[in-house]
């Protein structure tokens, strides 16, 4: 992994950058929709590539119990499997097998959970999180980690990022694929010095890059905002952030001026799974009974397959009759806003023009694209 600030912007702490991985380079700020399970929803890797999108993140837990990492050595990793050119950031699936766990299974082993395909129990570790990451071949793979649930008191974060940080441990030992970088995850939830305290302990292990974890959880806005301003000033100027499951249109500008470089989210293909597209205007409810006879396209400014060539009214009419295509053809269009909204950001970081950028998000409530 090479990266290498190529812009600043003077009014913010926002940056461009070059970040070479094993699949090719990318040029942050980057966001990378969700591709869980080997695809992102509704779309091929072929739709995805074109329309801009340069990376994606996958979930080792997902692929691990399907197709599982027999198939995946079989196809020499994820990438040759789904037939996606580009690079690919895996997390660690802690946070998937936290969810699926009773109270006490989480342990300095790992994580004890029953399957949610069959119900077998299951322990993930640190070290088969990294071998399932090894397998899969993702040009990022992210250490192992406890995501603490929000609201948890000081107490408890305190001992779950010293737990987290054993595991930063035992990640780093267990990584054993030269083709791929591997990130650090900082958590201590909405604490500062807990923050502190995790992103030190985090870079005295030393990563590759680094990520904030346990944001976007539940908490305020502003304390996530807060999050991220104590933590940034500790990282490593040459390396990149990576904020977690952070992915609202004004999330991610509002993060890029605190420094941070990488980004992920479900929003995309969940909101137009869900009829809600975003343009420059805000969102677009497709459902709405007023676009039954609208000849106009989704979003006259959208370059978008979707938008060049159909009708609100037939988007409307896919939607409101469930029609497998009609989510292709809106999650295409989300993709593509996404996309557009990064290039855009990156010209902005380089010309200055950030803070105007901001200003246009107006239209966005804070979470009316959530």
């Amino acid at each position: 992994m090479h990266f290498t600030i190529t812009a600043t912007d003077p009014t913010s702490r926002a940056r461009c950058a070059t970040l070479e991985l094993a699949h090719g380079a990318v040029e942050t700020p980057v966001f990378m929709p969700c591709g869980s399970i080997g695809v992102v929803k509704a779309c091929d890797a072929f739709d995805v590539d074109a329309l801009g999108i340069e990376m994606i993140v996958a979930n080792a837990y997902h692929l691990w119990l399907r197709p599982g990492l027999d198939v995946l050595r079989e196809f020499g990793g994820v990438h040759k499997f789904m037939a996606w050119p580009r690079p690919v950031l895996t997390d660690s699936g802690g946070f998937q097998v936290f969810s699926l766990a009773k109270p006490g299974s989480i342990t300095e082993d790992g994580v004890k959970f029953r399957s949610h395909i069959d119900g077998t129990e299951k322990l993930l570790t640190a070290e088969l999180s990294l071998e399932i990451q090894n397998a899969i071949g993702s040009d990022i793979a992210m250490m192992f980690d406890e995501c603490a649930p929000y609201p948890s008191t000081h107490e408890y974060v305190d001992q779950s990022v010293e737990m987290t940080l054993r595991w930063g441990r035992r990640s780093k030992a267990a990584h054993k694929n030269p083709d791929q970088a591997l990130f650090g995850i900082i958590q201590g939830g909405i604490f500062p010095d807990l923050r502190d305290k995790s992103a030190q302990g985090t870079l005295d292990i030393g990563f590759d890059g680094y990520a904030l974890g346990g944001l976007s959880v539940g908490e305020q806005r502003g304390d996530m905002l807060m999050a991220i301003e104590t933590t940034e000033p500790l990282l490593p100027w040459d390396r990149p952030r990576y904020v977690m499951g952070v992915g609202t249109p004004l999330d991610i500008v509002d993060c890029v001026m605190r420094g941070i470089d990488i980004f992920d989210c479900v929003l995309p293909t969940r909101n137009a799974r869900h009829g809600k597209l975003m343009t420059w205007q805000g969102t677009v409810k497709i459902n709405n009974a007023g676009f039954a006879t609208d000849h106009a396209p989704l979003d006259e400014s959208c370059d978008c397959h979707t938008c060049r060539n159909y009708s609100r009214a037939y988007l409307h009419h896919l939607f409101r009759i469930k029609e497998a295509v009609g989510w292709r053809l809106l999650s295409l269009h989300n993709l593509r806003f996404y996309a557009v909204l990064m290039r855009r950001i990156k010209d902005a970081i380089r010309t200055g023009a950030l803070p105007a950028l901001r200003a246009e998000l107006g239209p966005w409530s804070v979470r009316d694209e959530a």
